[in-house]
């Protein structure tokens, strides 16, 4: 296999489109987010690209017997009353720096390719504790975007992301402005230890406000309740952890 190859799967119209990327990153939030849009929007969506690349892990995926090579994927989605998407999704990320250069650049290509001149990353940016408040804060490729994004419920950080945005989200933005795309990361808060589709709505509801489109949260909101009770338990662990440490009196020997 060559060092990146497309398969296109199918071929669709689409108006005026964004392309929204949902990858594995912080907290999962990003993937949830737009995995939970394709699931709503599935009678809308239809898989137009598969984006594979030895950038990727050497790994296959396996259901129901039949493995599958690792792959990205690009939905269409047919948004009535709304912009129309193309949602980038998947398992993994590159594996290298090199890795997240070329797939964002093929990323940007099959955007081009159907017509986006707008892009948003989806992710999360650790708070390193629990949180009840979740918070979308944001970073644009151009100061022009900063109105329409605060008016949304984005709040712009001074120095955060701490360190910057790593990867294809932040490549995304870095290497989309180069060739005219406005872009923005979309970064739910979450502890950054678990799975968290509290986050992951968060981050939905921003982007339904920003390009139109109304889903429902039944789903991700069951997947937050059961992710309530992991952390209960943990809670609770921590909890009977601090009561068992033994206190000076109970170190005090007696001779």
């Amino acid at each position: 296999m060559d060092e990146l190859e497309i398969d296109a799967v199918a071929e669709v119209e689409l108006d005026d489109p964004v392309l929204v990327e949902g990858l594995p990153g912080v907290g999962h939030v990003g993937s949830l987010a737009a995995e939970h849009l394709l699931e709503e929007l599935e009678g809308d969506s239809t898989l137009v690209r598969r984006i594979y690349s030895r950038e990727f892990p050497p790994k296959v995926s396996v259901e129901d017997g039949v493995a599958d090579l690792t792959c990205a994927e690009i939905h269409a989605v047919s948004v009535p009353d709304g912009r129309d998407l193309l949602v980038l999704t998947g398992d993994h990320q590159a594996q290298t720096n090199d890795g997240h250069y070329v797939l964002t650049t093929a990323f940007l290509d099959v955007a081009e390719e159907f017509g986006a001149t707008e892009l948003y990353a989806l992710g999360g940016v650790p708070t390193g504790e629990l949180i009840d408040e979740y918070a979308v804060v944001g970073a644009v490729s151009d100061e022009a975007m900063l109105e329409s994004l605060e008016d949304a419920g984005v709040e712009f950080r001074e120095d955060e992301p701490a360190g910057g945005i790593v990867g294809v989200s932040g490549l995304l933005l870095g290497l989309g402005e180069r060739r005219g795309f406005e872009a923005a990361c979309l970064m739910g808060e979450t502890s950054g230890y678990l799975v968290d589709p509290k986050s992951a709505r968060a981050v939905l509801e921003v982007l339904e406000a920003l390009l139109g489109f109304e889903v429902d949260y039944e789903t991700l909101d069951e997947r937050a309740d059961e992710m309530e009770e992991v952390i209960g338990k943990i809670q609770e662990m921590e909890q009977q952890q601090q009561m068992d440490v033994p206190t000076d009196d109970d170190l005090r020997y007696i001779g």
